[in-house]
């Protein structure tokens, strides 16, 4: 039982949503309830910023590189070419995961929503590579602040282009509300809530304005 736990391991989000706020963490100007996010590339923390601050951190290597401002695209599509075997070479044991490229470790890692937060999956993505190739949208998925958020239905793979802090808003929706083993109702139906929500607000993948 042991060895097989060894696949994964749960640690500390790697971003931390913070509540919507009032002013800007970088400035300190007023912001509306709907604003843009910076990361922390080191710390791997989200910073609530204004227009002005997000702006000037969207060009690659702005700040020295430590700071990057959070793509705002959302691109879905229906069923995901290659996400099978994707989903067995990380091991994900359960339905929803999300993928994303670590700048510092320079390769795709895995997390999926789990009652104690964010659990990582330890497995090579041996078919990573294979699955960019066959879904070109994925092409130019921003390192460390866009991720490929999955869900699996029966046999079938939702794929979603999504900012990163879009994950750690389902993470936390899973910690708020899962119970006993299968979640609950009240959690799936949050779960369920949020990814129709998603499925609205994204273009889908292989339009003109994907």
């Amino acid at each position: 039982m042991t060895s097989g736990l060894r696949r994964f391991r749960t640690r500390p989000e790697p971003v931390a949503v913070p509540q919507a706020g009032e002013r800007c963490e970088m400035c300190a100007e007023p912001i509306s309830t709907e604003h843009g996010h910076v990361t922390n590339i080191e710390t791997r923390a989200l910073m609530c910023a204004c227009r002005g601050c997000y702006l000037l951190f969207t060009a690659r290597g702005a700040g020295g590189s430590k700071f990057r401002a959070v793509p705002e695209r959302h691109v879905y599509a229906e069923s995901l070419p290659g996400g099978a075997p994707l989903w067995d070479s990380a091991g994900i044991p359960v339905r929803m995961a999300f993928f994303f490229a670590n700048s510092d470790l320079e390769k795709t890692v895995a997390f999926y929503p789990s009652p104690a937060g964010a659990t990582e999956s330890l497995l090579a993505l041996d078919s990573w590579t294979e699955l960019v190739a066959d879904n070109a949208w994925l092409s130019d998925l921003v390192p460390d602040v866009e991720a490929l958020l999955i869900i699996k239905q029966d046999q079938r793979f939702e794929g979603f282009l999504v900012p990163i802090s879009c994950c750690y808003e389902l993470v936390g929706l899973v910690r708020m509300h899962w119970r006993g083993f299968d979640g609950g109702t009240e959690a799936w139906a949050k779960i369920d809530g949020f990814f129709a929500a998603l499925r609205a607000r994204s273009t889908a993948a292989g339009s003109a304005d994907a």
